[in-house]
C-alpha cells in the first residue's frame, strides 16, 4: 500500500514539475517569436524565430508527457482505491476542502456510503486526539507521510497518513492488538502492566494496573508521581487508595514505544505459585536469593542473562564477578535491609564474552528465611561506552599533561642548550672541556627528541603538512626501512597504483611508519616477515570501530602487518600511552606507538590496531584522501654560524617569563650587534612600549606566558607599531595560539628548543626585511 500511494505521488509531482517547464517554455517561445518581428536584421530575425518555434514545440512535448503522467496518477490512484477495499483497517481518503471522497469497505460499514466532513469521522474514531493529529495532518499536506499511536475505550489505534495525487491526503486507523505471552493475555497477569507511546500516552493497561488505580488513566503522569520512568527503580504510583511503591521494568520497542511492568516490592509472598508462574514470562529478569547467596528461583529471562539452566540453584556469587566487595556480604546486608538501595554493576562469569548486568537487590517481605529479590537487566551496552568514555578520557588527560610536561623541559632545555652554544663559541676544538660541552649538547638534542614524541602525542607540535603523494613517499622509504629490519627479518611492500595524494607532514608521516616497522621488527627475534601495504578504500557508510567513527569518504589506506608474537588483549588498549613498553628496560621508552597515534590524529587521520597473541599484529591508517596535485615545501635553507650580522642600531624586544631561556636570548642577540629591550611579561612589554622615543625593529615574544599570551599583547602593540617584525618561540603552540599567531601580520615561529645559530638567523631575516 506504501509503494502504491508513493507511486501515485510520484506521477503527481512529475506532472506538476512538467506544467513548470511548460510555463517557462511558453515565455521564452513568447519572447523569441516578438523578437523576431521586430527586429530588422532578417538573418538574426529568422534565427530568433526559429528558435521560438523549437520552444514551441516543446510546449507541445511537455504537455503530452503532461498528461501522460497525470493519467498514470489516476491510474495508480484507482489500484490503491481497489487495494484498500479489503483492507480490514478503517481507510479514508481527504481531498484538499477536507470532504471524504472515499471510504473503504469497513469504512463504509461503520459509517455509511453519504458523503461526510473528515474532521467528523475522524472524532468518531479516536475522539478527544484532534490537536495530536492536526500536527500530522499539517505534516501529510507539505508532503510527508506520518503515523502515530492513540488511545482509545478498549484499546489504542495507530493512525497512518499518507499524501496522494491533487492534494488528498490517504488516512488509515490500525488497531494494535494485545499482546500474549506464552499463550496467556497479558490481562490475566497477576503484574500490573502498561503500554505506553513516546509522547507518554497510555496505549493499553491490564486489568492488574486497572484495579490498581481504579480505573484507566489516559497519560503516564497520571499513573506515576515521580517520572521520569527508569528501569530497576522504584517508583511511586497514584493507586486508588493513595500512592503506592512499585519497581519498574521498562521494555523499550519500536517506534518510541515502551512496556512498563510495575513488580511488587512489599507484601508479595513470592514464592506462591500463581504469581511465581507470571513472572516466569516476564521479560524483566528476576531472581529469589537467600540470605546465603543461593538463588531459590529464577524467571527465564534471568536464566538466559545468568547462563543457567531450569531448576539449577548456583550459589549467586559463583554467577557474577567484579563487584568489588563480598557478594555474601552484599546479599545479607540487602536481606538486613541495611546495604545500598541503588543498583551495582556485576560482570557474569559463564559467558564466553564480557556480559555486564546491573543488579538491584532488595529485601522479600513477609519471608522467614530472608531471601531478597533481584532484579537484573543488561548493562553490556552501557558500560562499553562508559569504558571508551573514560579511555577516552584519559587519553586527553595524559595528552594535557604531556604536553605540560613537554613545555616546561623545552624551556629548560633551551636553555641547557643555549648556554651550551655559547660555552662552545669561546672554547676551540684542542680545548679540554670541549668533548664535554659537544657532550652535554647531543644529550640534550635527544632530550630534545623525546620531548618531541610527547608533544606529538599530545598533538601539539608544529607539523608542516604537504599534498603527498603517498606511492612516492614510501618509495623513498623503502631502502631506509630495508636497513633497520636487519636480517633476520624480510620486508615486503605492495603498493597500490594511482593511489589519490594526502595532506600531511612527510618527515611525521614517514616517522610514523618508522616507528610500526621497528615495533613489528622487535615483535620478531627470531625472524619473520613484514608487510607494508597501501590501498585505496571508499566509505559508503561510517565505519565505527572502538571508540572512533571513520566518515564516509575517500581513504588511503597504509597497513603494517607482522609476524610477531602479538599483543595480549587486556594491553592493547594501552599500547598508544606514553611510556608504556612491553620491552625490558633499555630497549625502548614506550614513546614509539604513542607520537605516532599522535602524529596520525594530529593529520586528521585514524590508526587502528589488530593483534592475535602467537599470530602478529596489524596497524592500519586511515588517512583522507586530496584530489590535488603533490606540491612539496620547499626546504628552508638554515643559516650558517657565519650569518652576516645586523647593523648594531637594530632593536629587539625579547618577551619571555622564563628568565634562563630570556638571559640566553639576550646573550645571543647582543652578540650579533642587536640592543635587547628585556621584559618577563606581557603586560611589561606594553609598559615598556608606551614610551614613544623606543624605537623597536622585532618583537621576539613567548607565545603562552602567565597573564597575556604572545599574540594577545603583540595584536595591540601592533596597532601602534604597524611594522614591527615578530618572532614567536614556544616549547608547544595551542590551536587557538596558533590560529591567533597566523593572523598577526610579518610573524614567523620558532619552536624551542633552538640552538643560539637558528635564533640570531631567525631574528636576523625579520631584520633584515624590516629594514
Amino acid at each position: 500500500m506504501a509503494l502504491m500511494a508513493q507511486t501515485s505521488g510520484a506521477f503527481q509531482r512529475a506532472a506538476l514539475d512538467t506544467s513548470s517547464y511548460m510555463r517557462r517554455y511558453m515565455i521564452l517561445a513568447a519572447v523569441f517569436v516578438t523578437a523576431a518581428v521586430y527586429i530588422p536584421d532578417q538573418t538574426i530575425g529568422l534565427g530568433f524565430l526559429i528558435l521560438g518555434l523549437i520552444f514551441l514545440g516543446l510546449v507541445g512535448v511537455s504537455g503530452l508527457i503532461k498528461t501522460s503522467y497525470g493519467r498514470r496518477a489516476r491510474q495508480a490512484d484507482e489500484i490503491l482505491r481497489q487495494f484498500l477495499e479489503d483492507d480490514t483497517s478503517l481507510c479514508l481518503i481527504e481531498d484538499e476542502d477536507g470532504q471524504v471522497v472515499y471510504k473503504n469497505v469497513a469504512a463504509r460499514d461503520k459509517f455509511g456510503s453519504d458523503p461526510a466532513s473528515f474532521l467528523k469521522l475522524r472524532e468518531q474514531i479516536v475522539p478527544g486526539h484532534a490537536a495530536g493529529l492536526r500536527g500530522l495532518r499539517d505534516k501529510a499536506h507539505r508532503g510527508q507521510s506520518g503515523h502515530t499511536d492513540v488511545a482509545i475505550r478498549g484499546g489504542a489505534l495507530r493512525v497512518f497518513v499518507k499524501p496522494l495525487a491533487d492534494g488528498n491526503l490517504l488516512w488509515r486507523f490500525e488497531a494494535i492488538p494485545e499482546r500474549a505471552q506464552a499463550g496467556r493475555s497479558i490481562d490475566s497477569l497477576s503484574v500490573p502492566m502498561m503500554a505506553v507511546s513516546k509522547a507518554g500516552t497510555v496505549l493499553y493497561m491490564n486489568d492488574a494496573l486497572r484495579r490498581l488505580l481504579g480505573g484507566r488513566r489516559p497519560h503516564l503522569d497520571r499513573v506515576v508521581n515521580d517520572l521520569p520512568l527508569v528501569t530497576d527503580q522504584i517508583h511511586e504510583l497514584a493507586g486508588q487508595d493513595g500512592p503506592i511503591d512499585m519497581r519498574a521494568a521498562v521494555i523499550e520497542g519500536a517506534l518510541g514505544r515502551r512496556e512498563v511492568y510495575f513488580l511488587p516490592v512489599e507484601d508479595v509472598a513470592l514464592r506462591a505459585g500463581a504469581v511465581w508462574s507470571d513472572f516466569e514470562n516476564l521479560p524483566v529478569a528476576l531472581l529469589q536469593i537467600s540470605a546465603s547467596g543461593v538463588i531459590q528461583a529464577s524467571n527465564a529471562t534471568a536464566r538466559i542473562l545468568l547462563g543457567i539452566g531450569r531448576g539449577e540453584t548456583p550459589h549467586f556469587a559463583d554467577l557474577v564477578e567484579g563487584l568489588g566487595r563480598s557478594v555474601t556480604d552484599w546479599l545479607a546486608r540487602a536481606a538486613d535491609g541495611s546495604g545500598q538501595s541503588g543498583p551495582e554493576f556485576v560482570q557474569a562469569t559463564r559467558h564466553s564474552k564480557d556480559v555486564f548486568l546491573q543488579v538491584s537487590l532488595s529485601p522479600l517481605a513477609g519471608s522467614q528465611d530472608r531471601d531478597v529479590i533481584a532484579v537484573i537487566s543488561d548493562a553490556t551496552e552501557l558500560k562499553t561506552l562508559e569504558a571508551q568514555f573514560v579511555q577516552s578520557q584519559k587519553m586527553q588527560a595524559i595528552g594535557q599533561l604531556a604536553g605540560g610536561i613537554a613545555h616546561d623541559f623545552n624551556n629548560l632545555l633551551t636553555a641547557i642548550s643555549g648556554h651550551c652554544d655559547l660555552l662552545m663559541l669561546r672554547h676551540d676544538e684542542l680545548h679540554p672541556d670541549y668533548s664535554d660541552l659537544v657532550q652535554i649538547h647531543q644529550n640534550a638534542n635527544r632530550a630534545a627528541s623525546l620531548v618531541g614524541q610527547l608533544l606529538a602525542f599530545s598533538r601539539k607540535q608544529t607539523l608542516k603538512p604537504e599534498v603527498l603523494d603517498v606511492t612516492e613517499a614510501m618509495d623513498d622509504l623503502a631502502h631506509l626501512l630495508g636497513r633497520l629490519v636487519g636480517e633476520k627479518v624480510s620486508l615486503e611492500t605492495s603498493l597500490a597504483p594511482e593511489l589519490p595524494h594526502i595532506r600531511a607532514d612527510k618527515r611525521q608521516l614517514e616517522q610514523v611508519i618508522m616507528n610500526l616497522v621497528v615495533n613489528a621488527r622487535d615483535a620478531m627475534p627470531d625472524g619473520g616477515s613484514i608487510r607494508v601495504e597501501t590501498r585505496l578504500e571508499e566509505l559508503t557508510e561510517p565505519y565505527c570501530r572502538d571508540n572512533a567513527k571513520v566518515p564516509p569518504g575517500r581513504y588511503v589506506v597504509i597497513q603494517v602487518t607482522d609476524e610477531g608474537v602479538g599483543i595480549p588483549p587486556d594491553k592493547i588498549q594501552k599500547i598508544f600511552e606514553p611510556f608504556f613498553t612491553t620491552k625490558r628496560t633499555g630497549e625502548g621508552t614506550g614513546l614509539g606507538l604513542s607520537m605516532a597515534y599522535g602524529i596520525v590524529k594530529q593529520t586528521g587521520g585514524f590508526i587502528f590496531v589488530d593483534s592475535v597473541v602467537g599470530a602478529g599484529t596489524g596497524f592500519t591508517l586511515f588517512f583522507q584522501a586530496h584530489d590535488a596535485e603533490a606540491v612539496p615545501i620547499k626546504p628552508i635553507t638554515e643559516q650558517a654560524d657565519n650569518h652576516v650580522a645586523p647593523r648594531e642600531d637594530g632593536v629587539v624586544l625579547l618577551v619571555e617569563d622564563e628568565a634562563p631561556v630570556r638571559a640566553f636570548a639576550s646573550r645571543a642577540l647582543k652578540m650579533r650587534g642587536f640592543t635587547v629591550v628585556e621584559a618577563d611579561s606581557a603586560e611589561q612589554a606594553l609598559e615598556r612600549l608606551e614610551d614613544p622615543e623606543l624605537k623597536v625593529d622585532v618583537f621576539v615574544t613567548d607565545v603562552i606566558m602567565p597573564g597575556r599570551d604572545g599574540p594577545s599583547w603583540v595584536a595591540e602593540a601592533l596597532q601602534k607599531r604597524p611594522d614591527t617584525r615578530v618572532v614567536f618561540i614556544s616549547g608547544y603552540a595551542e590551536d587557538s595560539i596558533a590560529e591567533q599567531q597566523a593572523r598577526i601580520p610579518n610573524s614567523v615561529f620558532l619552536p624551542k628548543p633552538f640552538s643560539l645559530s637558528e635564533l640570531t638567523a631567525t631574528v636576523g631575516n625579520q631584520y633584515q626585511v624590516a629594514v
